[in-house]
């Protein structure tokens, strides 16, 4: 589940194996890695808007949902 800055919730298929393989390859939470999850999250056939100002905000939300993830799987501890 995504979590906008307005409190807009979004599903999206397949993100948690998405973030579960970066992060057992060693991703870690940047430019880069947002660009691979939403081209992942495109190939599990998730709308994702093709506007410069949604992509720019999807993947504010996604590198944030990351770094949680990352923190999750490290016990706080960062990577």
């Amino acid at each position: 589940m995504m979590t906008f800055i307005d409190d807009t919730q979004i599903g999206m298929f397949g993100l948690d194996e998405i973030m579960a393989d970066l992060y057992s390859e060693g991703k870690l939470a940047n430019d880069e890695t947002v660009e691979e999850i939403i081209k992942r999250l495109e190939a599990y056939k998730n709308y994702v808007p093709s506007s410069d100002r949604a992509r720019r905000e999807y993947s504010y939300v996604l590198v944030k949902e990351y770094r949680k993830y990352v923190k999750d799987q490290t016990g706080g501890n960062g990577k």
